[in-house]
């Protein structure tokens, strides 16, 4: 095992741990270890992050609309701002992640969101959902002081905008997927009744949808 110290992030998110065992598990990326690793932790702590939020949303928005409300829990849920929180905490420093060749990667981006989530999973196997509810409404105090503001993506406003205008969707159109399996590149059209292909690139098929949305709705002067 790769000596990391673990205290250190526990004083940064202000709990101690009954079981390490959980919080390692947390951070072991598969390329690590193939068989024990934080996949099934994160897909708990997707799950447990979404019930705080939309349960504090109800707390501080009892009168929204259920539309409005589904938008601000998207915002404080998504993989970007689970990345921010990850970064915050520079939880890059305690991931266990290796290369074919037994040297440390950078950490990417999606395995430190994932891991994240895993990290809150972990807070509650070991602590509750209490424990858990207070670490991450206190992660997430600044988005969710922000969440007054509703943030619509840039592919819900496109949609909005060619309905409106059109009556008809935006056309997306895949050009390509390039790249390594762990690392792709996808590159991604799309256009309105009216306008040329917007094409752009992200890390995923849908940031290289929202990429291109971006794209058209700067040429239209929605954004």
């Amino acid at each position: 095992m790769t000596k990391i110290n673990f205290q250190n992030l526990e004083k940064k998110i202000k709990i101690k741990f009954k079981n390490k065992d959980l919080l390692i598990k947390a951070l072991t990326h598969k390329s690590y270890n193939r068989e024990d690793n934080n996949e099934k932790i994160e897909f708990l702590g997707d799950r447990v992050l979404g019930l705080v939020m939309a349960k504090k949303l109800l707390e501080i928005y009892p009168n929204e609309k259920e539309g409005i409300l589904d938008k601000k829990f998207a915002f404080l849920v998504n993989k970007k701002t689970c990345l921010e929180i990850a970064k915050k905490i520079q939880l890059q420093n305690y991931i266990l992640t290796l290369n074919s060749k037994n040297k440390f990667n950078i950490i990417e981006d999606k395995v430190l969101a994932d891991s994240c989530e895993a990290l809150i999973g972990s807070i509650y196997l070991d602590k509750g959902f209490q424990i858990v509810e207070k670490v991450i409404l206190n992660l997430w105090s600044d988005n969710i002081k922000n969440s007054v503001i509703t943030h619509i993506d840039a592919k819900t406003k496109l949609q909005e905008y060619s309905l409106k205008r059109f009556k008809k969707l935006p056309l997306y159109k895949l050009i390509s997927n390039t790249g390594p399996r762990h690392k792709p590149l996808f590159k991604v059209g799309v256009k309105l009744f009216d306008t040329k292909l917007f094409i752009s690139e992200g890390k995923s098929k849908k940031d290289a949808e929202q990429n291109a949305a971006i794209l058209c709705l700067n040429s239209i002067k929605k954004i």
